[in-house]
């Protein structure tokens, strides 16, 4: 297992739509130095804006993840993010030339593809991973998001929606590139027919369609393809939840029990926690020989066209 920070290997875009803005944006993808983490630079805007992934610059959470820096934001850059956390790249630079990330087919998927077609370079520095040692929990009535000491990186999800295809599911995963991208990447974002014109009318989801999200009526998935998995719902909050995880710059070592979540309460999670200084250590292993020093299992990120950066 090699335990140093990634980039990608090579530069490489898309285009695609915006989910909510509906407007057509091109994201390119480029290699970025160590420690440097995930950049967004709007291209669109001169002189060009940059603002880091990280939870101290997400700006709004209605619907979507988004970032901002002076005033400049990126929007709904949860499944790229998720991806990225994914395939283990630490580093990157993002330039797009609009506010928000394109859609895409709904999950993570096609950006996994990118990425695994742009190759994996590895760099100088070690990954840092934040050992969780204390426990953290933010509610919202029935909401809630639970974060315990852990010996392994461990996401359960639980929803629960009044719909007779959804109800209660649950999902549990034990996190590593090969089972994000096998059971998690494919999921897509979904919503009910009912609420596409309220959406619509508060300026959301006029890039949505039946391409890119799963869509409901009362009692049926009005998709033609159907679902990729019987519980694609819950599968597709993991997504989410990774990506927004994904802000904190760290992977972190721990149980997050989450029950019902959006990425608002998500957030409030990872604020909470990183301001209990407590709660949390950061560490950088050079070898599986020093995780198990401290019994800590490290996510396994694959080796996928690995190279010197």
């Amino acid at each position: 297992m090699d335990l140093r920070q990634r980039t990608v290997a090579e530069e490489i875009s898309c285009t695609g739509i915006g989910l909510h803005s509906g407007k057509t944006v091109k994201l390119t993808i480029k290699p970025a130095p160590p420690n440097s983490g995930i950049c967004f630079e709007r291209v669109d805007i001169s002189p060009t804006c940059s603002v880091k992934a990280s939870f101290d610059n997400v700006v709004e959470t209605y619907m979507a993840t988004t970032i901002g820096f002076n005033g400049y934001n990126v929007s709904t850059v949860e499944h790229l993010m998720a991806a990225f956390f994914g395939m283990g790249i630490d580093n990157a630079l993002v330039q797009i030339d609009g506010e928000e990330v394109p859609v895409m087919d709904g999950s993570s998927a096609p950006f996994v593809f990118l990425l695994k077609n742009a190759g994996v370079a590895i760099q100088n520095s070690y990954k840092k991973f934040l050992l969780v040692k204390k426990s953290v929990k933010v509610t919202d009535g029935n909401r809630s998001v639970h974060l315990y000491p852990s010996n392994e990186l461990k996401i359960t999800y639980k929803i629960d929606f009044d719909h007779p295809l959804i109800n209660d599911q649950s999902y549990e995963i034990s996190f590593s590139q090969s089972t994000f991208i096998q059971e998690i990447s494919r999921a897509r974002t979904f919503g009910f027919l009912k609420d596409i014109q309220t959406l619509k009318d508060n300026g959301l989801a006029n890039g949505g369609s039946l391409d890119n999200a799963i869509v409901l009526d009362e009692f049926r998935v009005i998709n033609e393809d159907g679902l990729r998995y019987k519980d694609e719902f819950v599968r597709h909050k993991v997504l989410d939840f990774i990506g927004d995880l994904a802000i904190l710059g760290y992977v972190p070592i721990g149980h997050f029990v989450v029950e019902r979540s959006g990425h608002s309460l998500n957030q409030q999670l990872l604020k909470k926690f990183m301001a209990q200084e407590k709660c949390w250590k950061v560490v950088r292993f050079k070898n599986r020989e020093e995780c198990g020093k401290i019994k800590v299992k490290i996510p396994s990120f694959g080796a996928l066209d690995l190279a010197p950066a």
